[in-house]
Order: C-alpha cells, then sequence, then structure tokens
C-alpha cells in the first residue's frame, strides 16, 4: 500500500507538529504526519500537574531505559519519551527555557551557519505568544502560548532569597537580556491548561486538506533509491504499508529515535550496521554518536510548614486543589511540577556564565512524577548545562520495534564529576541560608553525614536521573569526518531528499530545557525548506 506526498514528516512532537504545521501553510504542498503513539485524548496530558500520570503510561510514553552505565554503578536510568501528537510536549515539566546567547554562538563558531543567537531569536519570537507581551526578547503572534506564574509561593520567595545571599539576583525572566539569577519559571500553559505543540501548531492545521496525520502508525525505515530517500516504510494496523515523497523525508523522531531510523535505514556506521545485517546506503559515522544529556541531581528537605506533598496526600488536600484549578484555573494543579529556579555557577572559576540550573518543586518525591512522599516535603534539583561526557545510540538489531542501546555515560570526565559535586553544595548553601532556615526542618537526601567529595558523587551516581534532555545523536557540523551528520540546512550528508530537526542536531546542548529550542528550530528549518524548494 502506497501513497504519494510532496513532504514525510516522521514523528509529530515538539518540532515534527510544527514543521508539519509551517509546510502545510501552502495549500500547494501535501504533507505526510506520521506518528508512532496515539492521539492526545487523556485528560492527563492537559492538566499540567498529570505530568506525573503521563510519566509511566505505556500508552502515552516510550518508557525507554538506558543500558547499564558503568558510570552510575551500573544502573539502567528511565528515560520517558512522549509517544502521542505532541510527543515529549505533551508530557514534560512545561518548563519555557531557551538556553543561553552563548550557545547559539558557539554552534556558529564551529561553523553552522545561520546559527548564532541574533539569527535564532526571530524564530524564538516567531513561535511565541507570550503572556508579557512584545519585545526585544518575545513575540506575540506565535502559536506557543506562554504564561506566567500568577501566584508567588513562600516556598519559592525564599528560595531566590537564599540565592540572593548567594550574590545571585532575583530575575524576571530567564530568556532575556541574561539567564543568571533566580526566580519563577515561565510555562507553555494557557489559562491553566497545557499547551502543546499538538495544540498550538498541529490542531489549527488538521483542517486543511493538504496535511495527512497518521497515528499509530510506527515508521520503519526510510526508502532510498541510491543516494536518494524516496519515502518511508511504516507499520499501522498491523499492516505494513509505504508512503513515497516526491521531495523530502523530514525526521523529527528524537535524539533516540530518528539516529535509530537512520541506521535501520542503512544510513550510518558501516561496521554497526554490518554486523545487524543492515544494507549499507551511506556510510556515515556519526549516526548515534554525541549523545548529551542533562543528569538531575535532587535534593530532599522535610520542610517545617506544610506543601504540596501535604494537599496530595489527603482527600481534603485534593478537593481543595482540584477547586482552585476548577474555578480560577490555579493552584499546583495548573503549574506542574517546578515553579521556581536559578541559573548561576556551581565553579564560578570555570566559567563566566552559569553552568549549573535548579528546579525547586514544592513538593518530594523518589525522582520526577514519583509518589510523593508521607511528610511534608519538597524538592531542590540541580543539573549541570554543559556536560562534557558523551554516549552514544545505536541499533541492536534489524528490528525497527527493539529500542537501541542508550549509553550516556553520565559523569565520565572530571569537569562533570566536579561541577555536580559543587552543585549539590550550592544547593545546600542556600538550603541553609537565612531565608530558607525556618523552612528546612531536616535534609533527607544526601543526609548530612554525607560531606565529602567522595561521598557527594557516590551519592551522584547512586541516584542521579536524567531531566529528559537527551540531544546531539545527529549531530550539525560542517565535517562528516569529524562527527556531523547534517549540514548547516540539516540535509543528512551523503543523502539528498532528507533531513532532520529535533534535538538530535545540536551540536552541544543547550543551556537549559530543550522544548523551545525545537520549536524554535523547527521554525527555522520550514522556513529554510521552503526558500530551498522556492516556494517563498
Amino acid at each position: 500500500m502506497t501513497s504519494e506526498f510532496d513532504y514525510i514528516v516522521v514523528g509529530a512532537g515538539s518540532a515534527g507538529a510544527v514543521m508539519a504545521a509551517r509546510l502545510s501553510e501552502n495549500p500547494k504542498i501535501k504533507v505526510l504526519l506520521l506518528e508512532a503513539g496515539p492521539k492526545d485524548q487523556s485528560f492527563w496530558i492537559h492538566l499540567p500537574i498529570g505530568y506525573g500520570k503521563t510519566m509511566w503510561s505505556k500508552t502515552y510514553n516510550w518508557c525507554f531505559h538506558t543500558d547499564p552505565d558503568p558510570n552510575m554503578n551500573g544502573r539502567k536510568i528511565y528515560w520517558p519519551r512522549g509517544k502521542t501528537l505532541g510527543g515529549s510536549s505533551s508530557i514534560n515539566g512545561l518548563i519555557y527555557i531557551r538556553g543561553q546567547r552563548e550557545d547559539y554562538d558557539d554552534w556558529a563558531a564551529q561553523g553552522n551557519v545561520g546559527w548564532g543567537y541574533q539569527e535564532v531569536l526571530p524564530y524564538f519570537r516567531k513561535s511565541e505568544h507570550n503572556e508579557r507581551g512584545a519585545d526585544t526578547f518575545h513575540g506575540v503572534n506565535g502559536p506557543l502560548r506562554v504564561s506566567n506564574i500568577k501566584h508567588k509561593n513562600a516556598l519559592i520567595e525564599s528560595f531566590i532569597e537564599g540565592a540572593q545571599e548567594l550574590g545571585v539576583p532575583r530575575t524576571e525572566d530567564f530568556n532575556g537580556a541574561e539567564q543568571r539569577g533566580a526566580g519563577y519559571y515561565q510555562l507553555t500553559t494557557w489559562k491553566g491548561w497545557r499547551w502543546s505543540t499538538a495544540k498550538g501548531y498541529l490542531k489549527p492545521a488538521r483542517a486543511r486538506k493538504n496535511l495527512t496525520v497518521l497515528t499509530e502508525a510506527h515508521t520503519m525505515k526510510v526508502l532510498t533509491a541510491g543516494k536518494k530517500a524516496t519515502g518511508v516504510q511504516y507499520k499501522q494496523g498491523g499492516q505494513v504499508k509505504e508512503a513515497s515523497a516526491a521531495r523530502e523525508v523530514i525526521l523529527c523522531a528524537g535524539a533516540i529515535q530518528s539516529p535509530q531510523l537512520l541506521q535501520l535505514s542503512g544510513i550510518g556506521p558501516a561496521a554497526l550496521l554490518k554486523k545487524h545485517g543492515v544494507e549499507l546506503v551511506h556510510d556515515l559515522p556519526g549516526v548515534g554518536e554525541n549523545l548529551q544529556d542533562h543528569l538531575q541531581i535532587r535534593l530532599t528537605f522535610e520542610s517545617t510548614q506544610p506543601t504540596t506533598n501535604d494537599d496530595l496526600n489527603s482527600w481534603f488536600g485534593q478537593a481543595k486543589l482540584g477547586v482552585q484549578w476548577l474555578v480560577n484555573r490555579s493552584g499546583p494543579l495548573a503549574v506542574g511540577i517546578n515553579q521556581g529556579g536559578c541559573f548561576m555557577q556551581a565553579i564560578p572559576n570555570e566559567s563566566n556564565r552559569p553552568d549549573m540550573q535548579f528546579h525547586v518543586a514544592t513538593l518530594s518525591a523518589d525522582m520526577a512524577g514519583g509518589k510523593v512522599h508521607p511528610f511534608s516535603g519538597f524538592t531542590l534539583s540541580v543539573c549541570q548545562l554543559r556536560p562534557t561526557s558523551r554516549g552514544h545510540i545505536r541499533i541492536k538489531s534489524a528490528d525497527p520495534f527493539e529500542p537501541p542501546e542508550m549509553q550516556p555515560n553520565y559523569l565520565s570526565t572530571d569537569l562533570d564529576r566536579q561541577t555536580n559535586i559543587s552543585a549539590v553544595r550550592v544547593a545546600r548553601a542556600i538550603a541553609q541560608s537565612r531565608a530558607m532556615t525556618p523552612l528546612v526542618k531536616r535534609e533527607i537526601k544526601p543526609g548530612i553525614d554525607q560531606q565529602s567529595d567522595d561521598a557527594i558523587l557516590e551519592y551522584c551516581r547512586n541516584n542521579g536521573a536524567t531531566i529528559f534532555h537527551p540531544s546531539g545523536t545527529c549531530m550539525m557540523g560542517p565535517d562528516p569526518a569529524h562527527g556531523a551528520v547534517v549540514d548547516a540546512r540539516l540535509r543528512v550528508y551523503g543523502v539528498t531528499g532528507l533531513r532532520v530537526v529535533d534535538c538530535s542536531v545540536m551540536p552541544t546542548l543547550v543551556s537549559g530545557n530543550t522544548n523551545a529550542p525545537a520549536v524554535m528550530m523547527a521554525e527555522k528549518l520550514s522556513e529554510m525548506m521552503l526558500e530551498d524548494a522556492q516556494l517563498i
């Protein structure tokens, strides 16, 4: 069964929904969007705090696990990824962060022409409908709704004051002139509801006759004729089908599955493909390499004051939260898990810009999205913004339904180990500040007996987890001989008619959450593709 389109977009996530919506704005272009997961119909997707439910849903989440990581004492780390319309933007923590201007200037300095900060800023602004209004940094006409957290929280206020005691200024905008500071996050929500790319971009586009959206359609490989991508093979409803692309195929399957799909299609390291019996189309050694991720270290505290734990642990408290949301679209149900944060230096002499990020939650659990503790608790989570450790994604067989090998190699460099140790010490210093001391009954984890560098590092190895930002596995760069997979227009080297746009193309991980950058990259690519096709 074969059907014909101009463009085929694989993956309806943070980038894929944008690509399908923007390309189909031209009525002359016929677009197919393939999503392996179901429609985004669950109430828990759309309720911001429903993140705690979708975190474990095998219906809407790939529920991946890494391979045992030798640097994490052989642990397998849980890696949730979105499997529905909107992808991870439908199940993520909602935080709207772009990274630092230096991140993008570094991309450009590495030879990626057109990706400097001043060149990507217009696409951030284009994507955004920000509640704060338009200015130099923000836009108001875009499909992606971005909202403020409207009500101040006593715990977050104390945290901000504690950071100020350490010399970190209060900020009202992490995405403005300077990222450094402590404050409240903005969220991809609107009037108390999650605002995914499926809702912002795809929903308005679904009525277009030139856009076909297929769900529960698992792409198995890219079809090629010689060195040209001609379409895709996918499975839907128990049937294997094919679709042809007259112009291009665009992979938006994420940092795990985009490189997996390339490898399954014969595009990747020749030795790996030969090992698993995949016919070689093009030897491209960088496919699946350069894996980077933000490792999160969670410090949990018992509080002297009631926290969201107390509300979630009682029927009365749950009812109160429900009424807050139903009546005013406010309260914890409307803002998800992490309300506040901070960007600062863990090792001041190492970098002249923030190298660590805090996520501050007014609840506590053993892991993100887990069952809250039975006591009044809160969480200070820290992560190193620019890890130097590198891992890989590699197929384990030619079976497209078998997850690939996922090896993050966390904490494999001395800088990463030292930064995480220092970040834990900084978190403790804020918890012990004058502003926060009255709220802290005791440190639960790591525990006050864990004081030496070795003890803290061992805690990181035994308790560190992803904060859901795998990136870099289809690296953008000027030279495939040095690991690049796509060029600055995100075209796959050695194969025409094939592009990739998602977090996998990041040469280096941005300094912050990755959803907003993924949307930006798709906005930029859609415009470049229309230029290349002389359609604008």
